[in-house]
């Protein structure tokens, strides 16, 4: 969002319409996170236990941006990196835990893997709908963006290892998704704290001449 007089003004989350919003958003990531865990679970799915876990860090990273809505720059912007070190923490997981299953392949019910992909896609695609209108704030908010993002992506990309798992009766398509998606929880913990800390050097810049000017 631009800022009036020219000036580049992010949204910095502080609005009624998003805090609830973001409520709700909260409240359908855990839930989908126990309906996606337990159906992973017995699915013996790596991706549906990679999109849960994705779903449980939402979760807890979106309680973290309500409570730093309206402080100052340097809160929000060290949130935004705690969700960028949770995003990269959740990546290598998702990377180390796919390689153990690659020396231990069991086949992952597909029938369950589409299910509950279809389930958690419909939940991302309302979380994202709700969230759109704000995907341009500033770190803080953005990084609610990429999340819910990548979230519908991933679980477009489970429906599809669903297929491949059904079609090659192997599970490989299923290691390979998981794959794809500990690469994209990586990307986006680089963007976010990419963006965090120019937002923060910025910041100290314009004090810095404040203090000049003074």
């Amino acid at each position: 969002m631009s800022g009036c007089c020219g000036h580049d003004a992010k949204f910095d989350g502080v609005s009624g319409d998003y805090k609830r919003r973001l409520w709700v958003v909260i409240a359908l990531n855990a839930t989908m996170f126990a309906v996606e865990m337990t159906a992973g679970h017995y699915a013996k799915s790596q991706a549906l236990q990679a999109d849960a876990l994705d779903f449980l860090g939402d979760a807890l990273t979106y309680g973290i941006s309500l409570a730093v809505i309206g402080a100052s720059t340097r809160a929000r912007t060290n949130a935004a990196l705690a969700k960028g070190a949770s995003l990269l923490l959740m990546g290598l997981w998702v990377f180390g835990s796919t390689i153990y299953r690659v020396f231990y392949v069991g086949v992952p019910e597909a029938e369950i893997m589409g299910v509950v992909g279809f389930l958690a896609l419909l939940t991302n695609l309302a979380s994202v709908l709700l969230l759109v209108r704000y995907k341009d704030g500033d770190a803080n908010v953005r990084s609610v963006w990429l999340c819910s993002r990548n979230d519908a992506i991933g679980n477009v990309a489970v429906m599809f290892a669903a297929l491949g798992v059904w079609g090659t009766a192997t599970g490989w398509p299923d290691l390979i998704v998981a794959s794809i998606m500990a690469s994209l929880f990586l990307s986006s913990a680089f963007q976010i704290a990419r963006q965090a800390l120019a937002e923060r050097r910025d910041t100290g810049n314009r004090h810095h001449d404040r203090s000049l000017m003074s």
